[in-house]
């Protein structure tokens, strides 16, 4: 076979140093903006990002070539890096340690693009504890209630 051909697509969410709400509803888009032009000079391909005042959601279409964990420490490190020289915070911004990524097949796509788009309208009724608890059982891990390392 002369070409190599992949579609991986990957669901990531990560969360605010100790889940504070930094990232205020005035500031959401400007970090959202920044994220996207930043992820395209860097080859990172996003689907669909959304940007919530203790928690990000990105769909990204993976390049054989790219390595998750790169993508993650490449946009959480010069993000949190960029907040906080724009003083967007009111005190110092970073990032919780780790983060949630998660594979979906195409057929899945649709359904976690809306997913993804309305997160306002999602966490009228779940908080990102419960949301991120969901995740997690779906892909068969065991939720962490009391584990700050763990989004909430």
């Amino acid at each position: 076979m002369i070409h190599s051909y992949t579609k991986m697509f990957v669901h990531i969410v990560w969360g605010t140093k100790n889940r504070e709400k930094f990232l205020l509803e005035q500031i959401r888009p400007r970090v959202n903006t920044h994220l996207c032009i930043y992820a395209k000079e860097n080859n990172i391909v996003l689907d669909v990002l959304n940007v919530q005042s203790d928690h990000v959601h990105l769909l990204v279409h993976l390049q054989s070539n790219q390595n998750i964990d790169h993508i993650v420490k490449l946009l959480k490190g010069e993000s949190s890096h960029w907040i906080n020289a724009e003083n967007l915070t009111r005190q110092k911004f970073s990032w919780q340690r780790g983060y949630g990524a998660f594979s979906l097949s195409p057929s899945h796509l649709d359904a976690v693009r809306h997913y993804i788009k309305n997160q306002d309208e999602h966490h009228r009724k779940k908080s990102f504890k419960e949301e991120f608890n969901v995740i997690l059982k779906k892909y068969g891990f065991s939720t962490l209630q009391t584990d700050k390392s763990v989004p909430e």
